[in-house]
């Protein structure tokens, strides 16, 4: 149904309302025993034959070993898995999501008009109330459904709130060790209620941090609507320095307020030396600066190994990723919220995002739509830490298999993933998990 025009989109809210994290969390060293029994297992060897890397017009055979592609010849005994000459593509990342909201795989829901993120806020609990699946259960469905659509990992913010404790976290965390074997996942604890505005959220953040499930501690919006600058950075940096998480702070702010916050952000890293475990996303203060400003931001933030996400939600309000590139920032891209109180639309599927990018940025020539695809690729690895699946020899042998001719055609016809590969590993064919 489309809103009448006095009702704001959630786009227009978000707007007008205004890392990496430690991933010895996820993936800690193994002991000397378990490298030692890890010597001993025979190699895994796999090899992918009939496939172009990139739309290469040559096919080639794919040699994986031990969940990372390989230049030498395979291993005596190596499975098999036939590419039928379908192009091969980096895996993609999902660097900013919100599973625990969504109602993915239940009844419709009727939404209401809604003025503020409050309203929004307010409607966040009425659906989590009304809910019969867990959180768990619905994350899980929305995380696997992102795994058959080629994502090989995520970062999941996750509302903590006294609404609901932390049954979000142990939710999404539930919904993480179930798709272990196909999908890389970093916790946020989000007070998208606000950190200081809702008496106890701290407490919970505090909680959070230690249980060892959240791998960033949150933020958002500290002025505009925290209305507690200093304390809400200072209380979000100071967990994240104690227990050693990384920060990912919401800032919707499209005026001088956001900018503000960002160099809130800027001094605390620095400071605390937090270089590479600091996120802000959707950063919508950044778009409309004058070059020299944004320049001069961007200058600081790549200095200092501080990350961005967007969620390419409009030509106005999508991150010049290009420009921040120029400075080393690191950019993801995300889903945003899919199927929740906010909004009925999302997909988690990260290639059509990809499209969204081009489409909201005018990208015509085949390099443009190639670096759509990079965001929501080697852009979201970078900010979460994890080697880049390039299908170069080492790399991690996350990737998919598609019909079609080249990276831009893909972009923009958006193919069924036909086959997922996640560790060398199927694990997902024509758009169900194996």
């Amino acid at each position: 149904m489309t809103p009448a025009p006095s009702t704001p989109s959630r786009r227009a809210v978000l707007a007008t309302a205004a890392t990496v994290a430690a991933t010895g969390t996820m993936l800690s060293a193994g002991t000397a025993p378990a490298a030692a029994d890890a010597r001993k297992r025979p190699r895994q060897a796999v090899v992918f034959r009939n496939v172009r890397p990139f739309g290469a017009r040559k096919p080639v055979d794919l040699t994986v070993v031990d969940g990372r592609i390989s230049d030498r010849p395979a291993p005596g005994g190596a499975e098999v898995v036939d590419g039928g000459g379908r192009i091969a593509l980096p895996s993609l990342v999902d660097a900013h999501i919100h599973p625990d909201k969504t109602s993915w795989g239940g009844p419709w829901v009727s939404r209401r008009p809604a003025d503020t993120i409050a309203d929004f806020v307010a409607q966040d609990v009425e659906l989590f109330d009304s809910q019969s699946r867990s959180v768990g259960e619905r994350a899980y469905g929305l995380m696997a459904h992102a795994v058959t659509r080629g994502t090989r990992a995520m970062r999941a913010h996750a509302d903590v709130a006294p609404a609901y404790g932390l049954a979000g976290v142990e939710g999404v965390a539930e919904a993480r060790e179930r798709l272990r074997h196909a999908l890389d996942v970093q916790i946020v604890a989000f007070p998208q209620h606000g950190v200081v505005r809702t008496p106890g959220t701290a407490a919970l953040l505090e909680e959070a941090a230690r249980s060892g499930l959240v791998d960033c501690i949150g933020g958002i919006d500290p002025i505009s609507f925290d209305n507690a600058l200093e304390e809400q950075l200072d209380l979000v940096f100071g967990l994240a320095d104690r227990h050693g998480t990384g920060v990912d702070i919401h800032l919707h702010d499209t005026d001088a307020k956001g900018v503000r916050v960002l160099r809130g952000i800027i001094d605390r890293t620095r400071a605390l030396s937090l270089q590479g475990r600091v996120t802000v996303s959707h950063v919508f203060c950044l778009p409309g600066l004058p070059d020299a400003e944004l320049g001069a931001l961007a200058e600081e933030l790549g200095d200092l190994d501080i990350s961005l996400t967007t969620v390419a939600p409009s030509r106005d309000l999508v991150l010049p990723v290009a420009r921040l590139r120029e400075y080393g920032v690191k950019v993801g891209l995300g889903s945003d919220g899919v199927r929740d109180a906010w909004s009925p639309f999302g997909n988690a599927d990260m290639m059509h995002r990809a499209h969204l990018l081009g489409w909201v940025t005018d990208m015509r020539l085949d390099e443009e739509l190639s670096s759509c695809y990079e965001a929501a690729t080697h852009g979201g690895s970078d900010v979460m830490g994890l080697p880049r699946a390039g299908l170069t020899p080492g790399s991690p042998a996350d990737f998919v298999l598609v019909r079609g001719e080249c990276v831009p055609q893909v972009v923009v016809d958006m193919p069924q993933r036909d086959l997922v590969v996640h560790g060398g590993t199927v694990v997902a064919r024509d758009g169900r998990l194996v």
